[in-house]
């Protein structure tokens, strides 16, 4: 997978305002605010900034949180981890390095035991009933 780099002001026009805090500047979305949350389709989750493939519909679950979470990333190496913070490791993108949320272990699944909690103005979804 090629690195996808941009200047920040090529990530400021791309992304709208509230997109370019959460992804470029570290940020997160208020708790229960995206409208990711509910989401219950076919189909997979993509980074918003560059349509990297991030998680598939069957990893995600209801957490509580308030967060889009999943157990398990669509591709091994579609994320990154990185350093520990709020109790969990931040996950970025592989390929645009954009910040979409944190990684904690204590996911529903003992196969994974992951649970990413990921801001939904970080991703969009791409249905498979199209």
């Amino acid at each position: 997978m090629g690195k996808l780099v941009k200047s920040e002001k090529e990530w400021k026009k791309k992304l709208s305002s509230v997109e370019y805090g959460v992804l470029r500047g570290q940020g997160t979305e208020r708790p229960f605010t995206s409208r990711l949350l509910e989401e219950k389709r076919t189909g997979d989750f993509l980074c918003v900034a560059c349509g990297n493939k991030l998680f598939s519909s069957e990893a995600k679950f209801e957490s509580g949180t308030g967060w889009p979470s999943f157990d398990k990333v669509k591709d091994g190496g579609a994320v990154v981890l990185g350093v520990r913070e709020h109790g969990g490791h931040e996950v970025s993108c592989k390929k645009c390095g954009g910040h979409l949320g944190h990684a904690f272990s204590d996911g529903p699944l003992i196969s994974t035991g992951k649970r990413y909690c990921i801001n939904g103005v970080a991703l969009k979804f791409s249905s498979k009933n199209k």
